[in-house]
């Protein structure tokens, strides 16, 4: 017992020595050795022994792992990329007979789909007849040419420009036109292509007497206008009128005679000479002539303006 003792505390301390010796740098080769033959000394001393080195040994020679974790990569411009395989480069045509796609590049000899350009229009059936061209006219397509583009208005708008102090009419018997909205800011002049229709959103808010004349006008605006003393005319524009209505600065100016005199309620229609206007087409004369849409052709309309003292809508 004291002599197998004896031999354990040996092989301990010449452990602590072969551990030290590595840490200096010392060869490993001869460590080694030392290791093997103290292994094979022990091996019939003690089992125990033997598993103790060997645990020893395989703790001091695995490498310390990192504390840190794997290292983090952030995304940045200089390593942004597609996957690997995301983009096929593009053959390139006309590089000779060895890419495949050299001298007519894949088009073949001659004729309209090798020359540049589109090629055939994909309606095209050989000459004849096209399919849409066969088809009989219908719907909107005969009344296309009626199509009106009207600018929504509603009446809660009209009241709030009013309130604000914005919407001032320019004629002198106080009836808001399509050119008093433009020079409000309601909306610009380029956008009314063929006039602007009124609607009962916000009728709950009207409470001046508004005089209004308009294009259009629904069944709602005319009673909330009607209902606070005001009147709505409906009053027909073709492109011509309506461009006089809105720019009469773009037409010829009056001589000083046939002007009317400055301070009378002139206003910048009566300084140029302005086409004279022109009938609705008979697809809208019923339209205008309507006393419950408030058709300027209509007679009562006539009358209930002359009534008010509105001018004449020549």
């Amino acid at each position: 017992m004291t002599r197998s003792l004896s031999s354990i505390a040996a092989t301990c301390t010449t452990l602590n020595n072969n551990n030290t010796a590595s840490r200096r740098g010392l060869d490993s080769s001869s460590s080694l050795a030392s290791h093997m033959s103290l292994l094979s000394l022990s091996s019939t001393k003690s089992p125990s022994l033997l598993s103790n080195i060997r645990t020893q040994s395989t703790a001091a020679a695995a490498p310390q792992k990192s504390q840190l974790g794997e290292p983090i990569t952030f995304l940045t411009l200089n390593n942004l990329a597609d996957n690997p395989g995301a983009v096929k480069r593009a053959r390139r045509v006309g590089r000779g007979i060895g890419s495949s796609k050299g001298k007519t590049c894949g088009r073949g000899h001659k004729g309209q789909k090798s020359r540049a350009g589109k090629g055939v229009h994909p309606t095209f059936e050989g000459g004849q007849t096209k399919f849409y061209k066969r088809l009989p006219k219908m719907g909107r397509m005969k009344n296309a040419k009626f199509k009106l583009e009207l600018i929504p208005l509603n009446v809660g708008k009209v009241q709030d420009y009013v309130t604000m102090g914005r919407l001032v009419p320019e004629r002198s018997d106080g009836v808001l036109t399509m050119r008093d909205f433009v020079k409000a800011g309601m909306f610009p002049a380029s956008s009314i292509k063929s006039g602007v229709k009124l609607l009962g959103d916000g009728k709950t808010f009207v409470k001046d007497k508004l005089l209004l004349e308009v294009p259009w006008a629904s069944a709602s605006a005319i009673a909330a206008i009607e209902a606070n003393g005001g009147y709505v005319t409906t009053v027909h524009y073709n492109r011509l009128a309506l461009r006089a209505h809105l720019k009469p600065h773009k037409f010829p100016t009056k001589p000083k005679a046939a002007r009317a005199p400055e301070g009378e309620g002139a206003t910048e229609h009566d300084k140029h000479l302005l086409p004279k206007r022109a009938r609705p087409p008979p697809k809208y004369m019923q339209y205008y002539t309507d006393y419950e849409k408030r058709g300027y052709l209509n007679p009562r309309v006539q009358l209930e303006r002359k009534q008010r003292g509105l001018k004449d809508i020549l």
